[in-house]
Order: structure tokens, then sequence, then C-alpha cells
């Protein structure tokens, strides 16, 4: 056994303290991303108005960035396994933050698009390099507590960023939203560089697999404006369809060969053969798609169909926030206590189910103590799934592929949300368009009602840029709040068949008790028994093949000596 495993084999584990204080640069890092995200989330309504877009764009603002966080998120998970996690992650922080601030000049729908994909490139590093650090320091019986701070965290940043950024739309205007990470950022950057301190890794030579990234993003981006273009643009049934289908399908079936065939796949196939990976993968989708379709259309809903301000819809969304809170640390403690995790994964898909379903039943004008109940469900649901999925996967793969098995689920969980994100958007924007279309004449009447105004507001609403609704006339505002509030519900009813998939999922997991060794220690531990069983093994080989004399040998050889 080498000396470096030795002294790693004898180390002592960290103690609680250390453990919190090693993931108080990873708590604040997330932090970060969870806030430059949520700060921009009640505005968002406000900003696509400000820079004349319509439902199309306001939907892309909000895709690009899960497009490109679903798309890297792999990519930094395999380099997690290749090189070093703390460096990767500073410079996940970094990326993240530039592009959010260069987010804040932007002068078109286009421009905001684009800073907006970059900005989900350092999204994908925190999500996945979070998760993979996090299980070096700390095993996945113990990881469930520390996963609730993670959910707090995150509750924190998820209640406090919209009410934050209606604050600051409402009083120094939406641009300023993008700017407020960028202090938090810079004590994240340097809390990780003095508190996080993980185990040493033997360095190997590696590749990237650069045309899986290709063909991986190729694939998904042809899938996602075919998804919000397609009956709009141009038809469902017409040669564009048949062309980006088409064209993502082939690239799918070129990126498995090409993962097959290469030395170091960007998402190892064999990980599909572990059933836990693989069930976990398909729960994660729906997943993705309650978290970031709620998080999506229930400010829109706030403001578009209730006429709240940027404020008021942060303050409106807090239920879901508190839900997803209280079930986060809840069950993290209860699975680090009692070491049980399956009970609360079926309970968590069941919640996740209801709360869609119950979703799709609202009004303009439903009771709000009923919305808020179903926005509770949604966000346990939420809280008692996602971090619990990565949890079970870590937990039965392989110490040396945690990195890609890690951001696996990730992804799959971010590409959820980014197609659920876009078929929700485009539902909304099909039905809004046929509602409005039906309602002519009531929309005319009302404009007529208006005097002086009605020529101004008949121009702005054959603009197709998306409406202001708070600030419509009385006659004007009902009639598209209940347009809205319609378009909604019944884009969420499309989660509803996925999370009764995710049910299906997690009943059918492998309910495997949780280890109690971090994921450095089980590779020191593999490498001991590796060294333990090859010695003889050695031995044996080399004495079979005359290298080494057995003791007949050297008692036969003594003979012919005498």
């Amino acid at each position: 056994m080498s000396a470096t495993l030795s002294d790693s084999l004898a180390k002592p584990r960290m103690t609680p303290r250390q453990v919190l204080e090693a993931l108080s640069g990873l708590l604040l890092g997330m932090f970060v991303s969870m806030l430059a995200s949520t700060v921009v989330s009640t505005s968002l309504p406000v900003i696509i108005h400000d820079l004349d877009g319509n439902q199309t764009a306001f939907t892309w603002v909000v895709t690009a960035t899960l497009l490109t966080t679903a798309i890297s998120t792999p990519v930094w998970g395999k380099l997690a396994d290749l090189t070093n996690r703390k460096v990767l992650y500073q410079l996940a922080i970094v990326i993240f933050v530039l592009a959010t601030a260069a987010a804040g000049f932007s002068q078109s729908p286009e421009m905001l698009i684009a800073f907006r994909a970059v900005q989900g490139v350092g999204a994908g590093g925190l999500a996945a390099l979070s998760q993979v650090l996090m299980a070096d320091i700390i095993s996945p019986r113990e990881r469930g507590r520390y996963m609730g701070l993670f959910g707090g965290v995150m509750a924190l940043a998820t209640i406090g960023g919209p009410l934050l950024g209606g604050v600051i739309t409402d009083a120094w205007g939406w641009r300023w939203n993008f700017f407020v990470a960028l202090p938090v950022a810079v004590v994240a950057l340097i809390l990780v560089q003095l508190t996080l301190h993980v185990p040493a890794r033997a360095t190997r030579k590696s590749s990237i697999d650069y045309l899986g990234i290709v063909l991986l993003s190729v694939s998904v981006s042809l899938l996602l404006i075919w998804v919000t273009s397609a009956g709009t643009s141009f038809d469902w049934w017409g040669i564009e369809t048949f062309l980006m289908v088409g064209g993502a399908l082939l690239a799918a079936v070129l990126f498995v060969i090409v993962e097959l065939r290469s030395n170091e796949p960007l998402i190892p196939l064999t990980l599909f053969r572990n059933r836990t990976f693989t069930l976990s993968v398909i729960a994660s989708i729906a997943t993705g798609i309650a978290m970031f379709g709620a998080s999506v259309f229930l400010s829109q809903y706030m403001q578009l169909a209730r006429g709240a301000t940027p404020t008021e819809a942060g303050l409106m969304t807090i239920p879901m926030i508190g839900g997803l809170l209280l079930a986060s640390i809840g069950v993290g403690a209860l699975v680090t206590k009692f070491g049980v995790w399956k009970p609360y994964l079926v309970a968590g898909s069941i919640s996740l189910i209801a709360g869609a379903f119950l979703l799709s039943t609202i009004h303009y004008d439903t009771d709000f103590v009923l919305v808020s109940i179903y926005m509770f469900l949604l966000g346990a649901g939420v809280g008692m799934t996602m971090q619990n999925l990565v949890l079970v996967v870590q937990n039965t793969t392989r110490p040396e592929q945690i990195g890609v098995a890690s951001s696996g689920v990730t992804f799959f969980r971010s590409l959820g949300g980014t197609i659920g994100v876009s078929v929700m958007g485009a539902a909304l924007a099909a039905r809004v368009t046929d509602l409005v279309a039906e309602r002519t004449q009531d929309i005319t009447a009302a404009v007529m009602t208006l005097g002086d105004k009605a020529q101004y507001w008949g121009e702005q609403l054959q603009s197709g840029s998306l409406p202001k609704v708070s600030a419509m006339p009385e006659a004007l505002r009902v009639v598209f709040e209940d347009v809205y509030a319609n378009g909604i519900s019944h884009s969420f009813l499309i989660a509803v068949p996925f999370a009764l998939l995710s049910l299906v999922a997690i009943v059918f997991l492998p309910n495997k008790p949780l280890t109690t060794m971090t994921t450095a220690e089980r590779m020191q531990a593999s490498e001991a028994d590796l060294a333990t069983v090859s010695v003889p093994e050695a031995m044996a080989g080399l004495t079979a093949t005359g290298a080494i004399p057995t003791p007949a040998g050297l008692r036969g050889s003594d003979a012919r000596a005498r």
C-alpha cells in the first residue's frame, strides 16, 4: 500500500464543525446562483414589456439559461472526474456572475437571451459541482442533514430573490436586478478558497468528448426551437417540423454511437445498466418540469392574471417556497436520523402530482387560500424529491464515476425543466392567442369605453408585445386576467402525466441502505482492497510462470545441488 493511501486512510473524518466550514463556500455559491436567477423572475414580465418582446421571447429568456445549463452540466461533471473540482467550482461562479451582470445592459430580447445562455453555462457548473464536492466530504447517510441546508439556502434565495427583485424593479428599475449578486459572488469566491479543502486525487491523462458535446447541443437545441416555434412561426406538420425533429433525432442517434465508442464519454451509457440511475433520471425529469415551470409561470399568473406588481408577485409565491423549505430541511434530517429514504420520495412524488393537477384548475378569481395550498403541495413535492434523487444515485455509483453520475441526474432534471418550460410556454402562447381571438368582441367593447385612451390601448394590444396587465383600465384588465389565468392553468396540466411517471419510477427504485462512507473514503477503500487482493494474485501468477519457484521446486533444486 502506498504512503499516500496509508495517510489518507489514517486521516480522521471531519467533525460537524469542519464540515459546516467547508460547506459555507458551497452554500454561498449556490445562494449566488439562485439569487441571480430568482431576483429576475418577478420582473421578467416588466423586462420583456420594456424590451418590446412577446410571449415567445419571454419563454426563450428562461429556456436559453435552462438549455445551456442542461448541456453544460454533464461537461462539468466529466471535468470533475478528471481535474481539480474546487478550481472548476470557482470558475463556474465567475462565468455565472459576469454573464448575469452583462445581461443588465441588454437593449433587446435577443441580447438578453444571449447573455442568459452564457449564464446557464456557469449555472450548470454550480449545480453539478456542488453535489460532487459535497459527496467528497460527507457520506450519503449524513448527507441528508446537510442537503437540508442546501434546501434551506435555495428556499431563502427563492423567497428573498423575487421579493428583492420586485422591490428593486419598483424602486430603481429592473436593470439593477442583474447587479445585485456581484458583491455576494466575491465573498463566495473568497470563502471557497479559504474553507473548502477537498481530498487530493490522483491525476490521469484524459480527453474531452468534444463531438459528443456538439451532437448533444444540436439535438436538444433543435428540439427546443421546434417546440417553441411550431404552430406560430410555421405549421406543426410543415417541412420545418420534418427538418428540425429529424435533425434532433439524427443528432441524438449519432450522440449515442459516439458515446459508445468514446474512451472518455460525456455521459457513460453504462450508467444506465444501474437500475437506480435509470429510474432516478426518469423521476428527475418530472421534478425539473415542476420546479422550473412553477417558478416561471406562477410569477406570470400573479402579474398577468391577478394584476399584482413584481413585489406583490414575490410575496404571493411564498407558500410554494415554504413547502420546499420545510420538506427539504425536514426530510433531510429524517433521512440522516433513520437512514430511510424511499417513503419520503414516494410521498414527494404524490405531492407533486396533487400540486400540478390542482394548479391546472385555477382561475383569475380563485380564492388565494386555495392557490396557496396548491403551491405548497407542489413546493413540498419538489423539496422531497429533488436532492434525494441525487443522493440515492451517489449511494450506488462507483466512486470514480460520482461526477458523471451526479451531473447525469442533474442534466436530465435540467433537460426536463427546459423542455417542460418550452412546451408549457408554447401551450400558453397558443391558448392565449385562441382565447384572445374568441373574445375579440369583449376586448373591442372594453377598448371603446376608454374614450380618449381607446386609440392608445388599441395600438398597445396590436403591437404583439407582452402586455402589462396591472396597468390596464379595469374593463380591459378583467378580460386579460381571465385569458391569462386560463392559459397558465392549461399549461400546468402538461406537468401532470410527467409527475405520474415520476411516481412509477420512484416506486420501482431499489431500496438500498445508505452507506456511511464519503466518496473519498470509498475510493481509498477500493484502492486498499485492490492492493490486498492484487499482491497474492500477483505472487500466484509469478509462481505459475516459474518466475518464483514453488517450495517443491526449491526442494528439488536443493537435492540436485547435493
